[in-house]
């Protein structure tokens, strides 16, 4: 069926182009650790040309140690409030891609501060593939403290709800990341142009 003059407007129009985003606020990627946040924020920070924050690297500039020397010599309600802090003075700079630690949403006065001032993108993955993907690195604080299945469905359970606040989500599966990064696009403009608060995309896995 060809499409009416209407039609075709609307579909030109409903998406706003890429080098046309509006963006007044920085992106804010939540999720588990191993949906990819880190990966996914750099190529996502070059495809919108934009800065790319890394908060637990930068949480170890601060720190000068490591995150897992803060949880051992500290414990996690020291971090959690370098943590805060760190985001905070982040999202209170010029627009940027940043990539947050799995726990970093879970803080009430963190998620205040990354709902007034960016746009929370939850990466929400299946356990196979989180699983799959902690399992590379040995630096994980969290997954050393039992069995690092039945820690991450227990993460699952405690943090999927509070991530499903997130303005947007978007699938991050066994695909491409460069997929990932696609339809977290399509979901800005979507999002941008007033539709649908919750773009719930798979990549291409």
């Amino acid at each position: 069926m060809v499409p009416t003059a209407f039609e075709s407007m609307m579909s030109e129009t409903t998406l706003p182009a890429l080098d046309h985003l509006e963006l007044d606020r920085g992106i804010v990627l939540i999720g588990l650790m191993g949906a990819g946040k880190s990966s996914v924020g750099r190529r996502l920070a070059k495809r919108l040309d934009l800065p790319f924050s890394d908060a637990d690297q930068e949480i170890e500039k601060a720190a000068d140690c490591t995150i897992e020397e803060i949880f051992a010599r500290h414990g996690e309600a020291a971090f959690r409030a370098g943590e805060r802090r760190v985001i905070g003075r982040l999202l209170d700079g010029p627009p940027q891609v940043l990539a947050t630690g799995g726990g970093a949403f879970m803080d009430r006065e963190t998620r205040a501060a990354i709902s007034e001032k960016g746009i929370s993108i939850w990466l929400r993955a299946d356990l196979d593939v989180l699983l799959e993907r902690v399992l590379r690195r040995d630096n994980r604080p969290l997954l050393k403290q039992g069995d690092p299945e039945q820690i991450l469905r227990r993460l699952m359970a405690e943090r999927d709800p509070v991530y499903a606040q997130a303005d947007l989500t978007v699938t991050s599966g066994q695909g491409p990341h460069e997929d990932v990064v696609e339809d977290i696009v399509e979901a800005l403009q979507r999002h941008l142009a007033g539709g649908s608060t919750d773009a719930d995309l798979k990549d291409g896995d």
